[in-house]
């Protein structure tokens, strides 16, 4: 499966993509209920590991992800290495438009078979996706645009 979403911050393209590079954001771009618990941030870089757990209210959800395709200030991919889905990679994409910098998240994904994927398509389906990117942009802009 595919979700794409696109949004525009008045912004720089240094602070956009600082901002995205830096994992403990991730805490800022979940919306509630979620909770986003951090366990191992590496600094972003190809191969780095980012480790957490999102809350689903009292359902705990580990993720582990692995960075590539990092070019600083044009966006970077992260993929899950271990996780709620069959697969999942996020690739987010930064570059200037008039007004500001237009951020693209382009995710590819696959939910399992089974209860596991009953589970990941009640959490990760299209119109919750949908919701989670729409945050995401609100949060960017009201974090970077002053």
């Amino acid at each position: 499966m595919i979700f794409d979403y696109a949004f525009t911050v008045r912004a720089s393209l240094a602070a956009v993509a600082d901002f995205h590079h830096d994992a403990r954001a991730l805490k800022l771009l979940s919306p509630p209920p979620i909770m986003v618990q951090l366990h191992l941030v590496e600094p972003m870089a190809n191969g780095s590991i980012a480790e957490f757990t999102l809350w689903f209210g009292p359902l705990p959800v580990r993720w582990r992800a692995v960075h590539s395709n990092v070019v600083a200030q044009r966006g970077f991919t992260d993929t899950q290495a271990r996780g709620p889905l069959r697969a999942w990679q996020h690739t987010h994409s930064f570059s200037v438009v008039a007004g500001g910098v237009r951020v693209q998240e382009h995710v590819e994904y696959e939910h399992d078979s089974g209860w596991r994927g009953m589970l990941s398509r009640l959490l990760f389906n299209a119109p919750a996706l949908a919701f989670l990117f729409w945050y995401r942009g609100w949060a960017t802009r009201r974090a970077l645009e002053k």
